[in-house]
């Protein structure tokens, strides 16, 4: 059983990884039509983080106090991580040998996000393989959208294509080392996945309502707006058939 866990775990994570060469699929389309499919995704992967947290991870952890103010830590951690980058946010784009240092602030801060996704996978395939999967799923959801813009801030700041893909490919692998130590510390900590549970919580809360809601809520279209509805209740939907599927 142990084994299938780190195998499912490891797989995953090592999908999760690989979305940061995505850009490169997208370098083609067109600015105009590259934004109205990253809208109708980021509506699917707001949807999917939401029925991740109420219809998985919620249940598993009956809810207490403590369990409550970790979400919370969660939520917490995030908005600093988020005010560290916008802090030292500028937007002058330098030469590829000397890039902008605003590339190094966000490979660290996207690192430190990928160390925690790690870890919400490997303490999410301790509780259940399903219910491994669906944070898996939308991690995944949420990654694309994410290393589509990440991609672009470093080729921005002054990085090659080769470069930016390098180094985009770096920071996400940090998932890696977060679901290694899950992995490992559930070995020595079996009460591992009661902190990063409600940590997992905060986060995806924290993540769809803070930076994924207000991009859907951009869109003023009477037609696209009904479709980024619709994308949004079918990733709730996915989460509701792995649970069924479970």
């Amino acid at each position: 059983m142990e084994t299938m866990i780190w195998l499912f775990s490891l797989i995953s994570v090592l999908a999760v990884s690989l979305v940061s060469f995505v850009g490169v699929a997208f370098l083609s389309i067109k600015a105009e039509r590259l934004n109205q499919i990253l809208l109708y995704l980021v509506s699917f992967a707001a949807g999917a983080f939401f029925g991740d947290v109420f219809i998985h991870l919620i249940p598993e952890t009956g809810f207490t106090i403590k369990n409550s103010l970790v979400s919370l830590g969660g939520v917490v951690v995030f908005l600093i991580i988020e005010k560290l980058i916008q802090w030292r946010h500028c937007h002058h784009p330098t030469t590829e040998d000397h890039p902008h240092p605003l590339a190094t602030i966000n490979l660290i801060g996207d690192g430190v996000h990928n160390f925690v996704d790690g870890l919400i996978i490997g303490a999410s395939y301790l509780i259940a393989t399903p219910v491994g999967i669906a944070t898996t799923i939308a991690v995944i959801l949420h990654e694309i959208p994410q290393e589509i813009g990440d991609f672009g801030v470093l080729l921005y700041s002054g990085m090659s294509k080769k470069r930016a893909l390098f180094f985009n490919f770096l920071s996400a692998a940090t998932a890696i080392l977060g679901t290694l130590i899950a992995l490992l510390g559930s070995i020595y900590i079996k009460t591992i996945t009661n902190a990063l549970i409600p940590f997992a919580i905060g986060s995806f809360l924290y993540i769809a309502g803070s930076d994924l809601i207000p991009e859907i809520q951009k869109e003023t279209n009477t037609q696209k707006s009904l479709i980024q509805i619709f994308a949004f209740i079918f990733g709730i939907a996915i989460m509701v058939l792995l649970l069924i599927l479970e």
